[in-house]
């Protein structure tokens, strides 16, 4: 026999944690939220421990360890691309660190034809009502009673310090908060870390909702396929413990993420019809825009050896881990109790652009995601990358076996803006290290080095050595249904042409945004759940913003800084 419930949720990731918290609140609703990976346990360092983040990326029991296929523009590389493999999903293995993005990227999104409710004044109160901001200065802005309690910084290694000096040497500008008033420019960033834990979507939000009878989370339940009666779909089939298992269901959510979503629906009926037809997959829906618009952030590391012992490096060091590990288990405190990536910054790299479109993250040791540290006693990194690429890729099923994984191709350095970019971006780098700030902790550029120098060897070196940011989005987008390649109606989140089935997740963006994607996400969850329920959305909040450019007296709602 198969089990009923109102609403059933298709992955416990980040956007699966929020619905499944906020849907199940008021008791009246039963909710299935369906894990394909396992739980994430209380007792795992690895993924409790802020500094372990290199450590589950490319580990089957954490990643589901996708790549892409050969990118034709990266000399034929395949692109690796971690994606949590637990509750929590990908807020459960990534850096932590949290961006809202810039509100140019939701006036961006609110000016497509359908898409007015999800301008910066509409998304705005949903920021607020998910975050705690933690020692916020741009109080008016930012949330405080929300579930995501989020550490500022604190920046104080004298390398962040520095860096922020040589940016302003440089000619850019301190920010108080980029997730505040003003993005642009260079400051400490707040982090999903608390009392030096990690704070994942799951432990904010569907952990303490699992005590609710209403609510019920099942890990490692492996979803094949939806069910359909017609264009209405009925619930699920999923695979756990080796047993085939089905279960009916009022309303199917579809929260799997940028990859698993678009990669469901094709194999359920729902995309290009002669693909799937191909395939030997009966259609239920032509909706060509499965898969497409897949957009990403490249990102490059820029490494650097420091004369001086002030970096983190030796905190790298296996005969201090012990050490390191103890400190975190006694008292959450030392090295281990941060995830580093304490500040950065978003600049324009020419003038052409009308809001940031390079994000910097930096590190105060030189060490790549999977750990392998660069050949210094000490040194520091920063990671750049544009943001708003113009680039678009694709993504789709090769079979109709379930567990094969998709093609996947996101034609990174595809278009001269990015190309274009790329190259600012690396200039713009070296400008801020040359400062006089930075002189005394600058020992040697280690990467790209200084071979590297002409346009044409800064784009050979990126094409070898730059690595996903890990943000993918977009193959799914909200549009209208006179968009041929929308699929998700952003005034209900179902899916155009179908009922009782909706998608919530990274795949819905239109666009990504200007930095991390996680609090997007979060954001785009909370509002998605007020739809749901059919509630009213929060009032939208018309709130003063800095846009470079735009002089107070003719900007409306809109002021220069």
């Amino acid at each position: 026999m198969s089990e009923t419930y109102d609403i059933v949720i298709v992955g416990g990731g980040s956007a699966g944690s929020v619905l499944g918290g906020r849907l199940s609140e008021d008791g009246t609703k039963s909710v299935l939220v369906l894990e394909a990976g396992r739980s994430d346990y209380a007792w795992d360092l690895l993924i409790q421990m802020p500094a372990a983040l290199p450590f589950p990326a490319g580990k089957s029991l954490y990643d589901w360890k996708y790549e892409s296929d050969p990118e034709p523009y990266m000399n034929g590389r395949r692109i690796k691309h971690a994606r949590g493999k637990l509750l929590g999903g990908s807020s459960s293995i990534n850096g932590m660190i949290y961006q809202r993005g810039n509100p140019m990227d939701y006036e961006r999104w609110g000016a497509d034809e359908g898409m007015e409710t999800w301008n910066f004044a509409h998304c705005l109160p949903y920021f607020k009502r998910l975050e705690n901001a933690l020692g916020s200065p741009d109080d008016d802005l930012r949330g405080h009673d929300g579930p995501i309690k989020l550490e500022r910084g604190p920046a104080t290694n004298p390398l962040f310090q520095a860096f922020f000096t040589a940016a302003v040497e440089a000619g850019y500008s301190r920010t108080p908060d980029v997730n505040g008033f003003r993005q642009e420019g260079f400051g400490p960033f707040d982090k999903h870390v608390y009392k030096g834990r990690r704070l994942s979507a799951s432990r904010a939000y569907l952990h303490p909702a699992m005590k609710r009878e209403n609510l019920t989370v099942r890990t490692r339940a492996f979803v094949k396929h939806i069910d359909f009666d017609g264009k209405k779909a009925t619930g699920l089939t999923y695979e756990r413990n080796g047993k085939t298992h089905q279960v009916k269901a009022g309303e199917v959510i579809l929260s799997g993420g940028a990859i698993n979503t678009p990669q469901l629906l094709q194999l359920s009926g729902v995309g290009d019809a002669e693909h799937l037809r191909s395939l030997g997959i009966k259609p239920v829906a032509h909706l060509p825009g499965v898969g497409e618009n897949l957009q990403d952030h490249l990102e490059a590391y820029i490494q650097h050896a420091c004369p001086l012992p002030v970096s983190e490096q030796p905190s790298l060091n296996k005969a201090r881990m012990p050490w390191i590990g103890l400190q975190w288990l006694l008292g959450r405190t030392g090295p281990a109790a941060t995830n580093h990536f304490e500040g950065g910054g978003f600049v324009r790299s020419n003038e052409d652009v009308d809001y940031p479109n390079l994000m910097y993250h930096f590190l105060p040791l030189a060490v790549r995601y999977d750990g392998q540290k660069a050949p210094t006693d000490h040194g520091f990194q920063v990671h750049v990358g544009p943001m708003y690429s113009d680039a678009r890729g694709s993504l789709k099923i090769r079979s109709k076996n379930p567990k094969e994984y998709p093609s996947m191709v996101y034609n990174y350095l595809s278009t001269e803006q990015d190309r274009r970019e790329w190259v600012e971006a690396i200039r713009v780098t070296r400008r801020i290290m040359s400062q006089p700030a930075m002189k005394r902790y600058n020992a040697a550029e280690l990467a790209p080095g200084p071979s590297v120098q002409t346009d044409e060897e800064i784009l050979e070196w990126v094409k070898e050595d730059a690595e996903t940011a890990l943000h993918p989005s977009c193959t799914a987008k909200m549009g209208p249904a006179s968009d041929p390649m929308a699929v998700v109606d952003p005034k209900t989140m179902k899916v155009h042409g179908l009922e009782n089935l909706r998608v919530v997740d990274a795949s819905a963006m239109p666009y990504v945004t200007n930095g991390n994607i996680h609090a997007p996400v979060l954001m785009l969850a909370e509002k998605a759940a007020d739809l749901i329920l059919g509630r009213k959305p929060l009032d939208p909040i018309d709130a003063d913003f800095y846009r470079h450019g735009v002089h107070p007296a003719d900007a409306g709602t809109v002021t220069q800084y």
